[in-house]
């Protein structure tokens, strides 16, 4: 078992000291060994970097060096059906990617990137979330509701863009996206795929941080099982 770890690693980044962490815990529960490989997005130029992994995870800590790179391993992800997680960072370029090569907008843009863009998906939030935490509302039925077992929780933010709420209807008109929770106000907080997928889930929070408590993250969890 293999996990791509799609982004560039800082170790001063809290969610790259959890995510090891959080494997490490899940491992010894379940009595398996899970490897995991840090993949810079300047190292993919095509899918064949990230073939080679049963599940990939889009981790936090964009602007990526390489944009294109990361949007190269989820739509292969998306597409070749692999287990594959999005968090804060992950969660905005899942949501580009699906608006480029699902909706056909090819001018769909982040708005820390792009700030001039015609067609922000991912746009500035209102009230900033860096070192926040929300009272989370899943939504029954979906992959993340099973994870977590439970009708909310709270969770940490460390981010300033989300998704632009002016496009949330037009992403889910397909049928194919389902809203995975939201917070008191509405807004979205996670996204999955709904077509039969195994596991593609995108979260704005960074479920993984619960690790450097010692806890395992319910998500990161229901994650690995998939990829068994």
């Amino acid at each position: 078992m293999k996990i791509g770890l799609i982004g560039d690693y800082n170790a001063n980044i809290p969610a790259h000291q959890a995510i090891p962490i959080a494997l490490q815990l899940i491992g010894k529960k379940l009595n398996i060994v899970i490897e995991f490989e840090w993949v810079p997005t300047e190292e993919i130029l095509d899918s064949s970097r990230v073939s080679e992994f049963n599940g990939l995870w889009c981790v936090p800590g964009s602007p990526y060096k390489n944009m294109a790179g990361a949007l190269c391993a989820i739509q292969y992800a998306r597409i070749k059906q692999i287990p594959f997680l999005g968090t804060c960072g992950g969660f905005q370029h899942a949501l580009i990617e699906y608006a480029r090569n699902v909706l056909g907008w090819q001018d769909a843009e982040h708005a820390e990137t792009t700030p001039d863009a015609a067609r922000p998906v991912i746009h500035e939030l209102a009230c900033s979330l860096i070192e926040k935490v929300q009272t989370l509302y899943f939504s029954p039925g979906t992959k993340i509701a099973a994870a977590y077992e439970c009708e909310s929780a709270e969770e940490e933010y460390r981010c300033r863009f989300g998704l632009n709420p002016i496009f949330e209807s037009a992403y889910l008109a397909k049928g194919e996206l389902s809203i995975g929770a939201h917070d008191d106000a509405g807004e979205v907080r996670a996204v999955e795929l709904a077509n039969g997928h195994p596991f593609f889930v995108l979260t704005l929070f960074q479920a993984e941080r619960a690790a450097l408590r010692g806890i395992i993250p319910p998500l990161v969890l229901a994650f690995v099982l998939a990829l068994r």
